[in-house]
């Protein structure tokens, strides 16, 4: 069985975000995959097999962090469509069945792939008590992003805030169902991207991922609306870092990247 690891919102080794991901025959057990991904130990694990023809998804697809499985993963995905288009498993856009829905992956003629998933609705809330000791910052606003997400999105006071937290990933943990995502807009407008975040999630086994595409479903729309396009760029600036093209249609957010495989071997479990 091939195991690979692939880069996913990156155009070079080592950087993005990676994620590990089998091809199947079918679904295993919850608790074999639960473990695969626990020994893999990257933010997520993707499972995926094919589906029969004429159905409303070509492959089913599942994702695992080295604690838990979650409902939707952004860079998985990526790096799912990337590994069947590389191996010709696939051509062409791939419907993915998920937790989620379908979600669509289709190829650029760039390189590039782009994800279509719901877009996460946004629902203002008071900063709870806690959050900015937590995080070593004052949240300027702060939103719930849905079940699907799940994640506290707060805004803070400019780029260098975010990027000079060091937060208390423990203190971090009762604030959401999944994390915290931190962003605020981009210092300068002519630096490549438009907004930048950082995305905790102690609650599923990650103080900090790399390069998060299903926050990026919140973070579409938030910025989208403040700063007046559909079409932006974010620099998620974690230490490998990535940036991720986003575009606001409505009820779906457009995620696009690149991936690279950095790692292919066999699992012999």
């Amino acid at each position: 069985m091939r195991l690979r690891i692939v880069d996913a919102f990156a155009d070079r080794p080592f950087s993005g975000n990676p994620a590990g991901v089998l091809l199947l025959d079918s679904f295993p057990d919850d608790g074999w995959m639960q473990n695969v991904a626990m020994e893999v130990n990257h933010a997520e694990t993707a499972f995926a097999h094919r589906l029969p023809e004429g159905g409303a998804a070509d492959w089913a697809l599942r994702w695992f962090t080295p604690v838990t499985e979650v409902a939707m993963c952004g860079h998985a995905t990526l790096a799912t469509a990337h590994v069947l288009h590389a191996t010709g498993a696939h051509e062409g856009p791939v419907r993915f069945a998920t937790r989620s829905g379908v979600l669509v992956a289709t190829p650029g003629a760039d390189g590039s792939i782009t994800l279509d998933f719901p877009t996460a609705p946004l629902t203002r809330v008071d900063v709870p008590a806690g959050v900015a000791e937590a995080l070593g910052a004052e949240p300027v606003a702060a939103y719930d992003t849905g079940p699907n997400v799940g994640d506290l999105l707060v805004e803070l006071a400019d780029e260098q805030t975010v990027l000079g937290l060091a937060p208390d990933h423990k203190a971090l943990a009762g604030h959401s169902r999944r994390g915290i995502i931190a962003t605020a807009r981009a210092t300068d407008p002519a630096g490549g991207h438009d907004f930048v975040s950082r995305c905790f999630f102690p609650n599923v086994g990650i103080d900090e991922d790399a390069v998060t595409g299903s926050a990026h479903t919140a973070l579409a729309l938030y910025w989208s609306e403040r700063l007046g396009r559909p079409d932006l760029t974010g620099l998620q600036a974690s230490r490998r870092s990535g940036l991720v093209r986003t575009g606001l249609r409505g009820d779906r957010t457009l995620l696009t990247g690149r991936a690279v495989t950095s790692i292919e071997g066999d699992l012999l479990v």
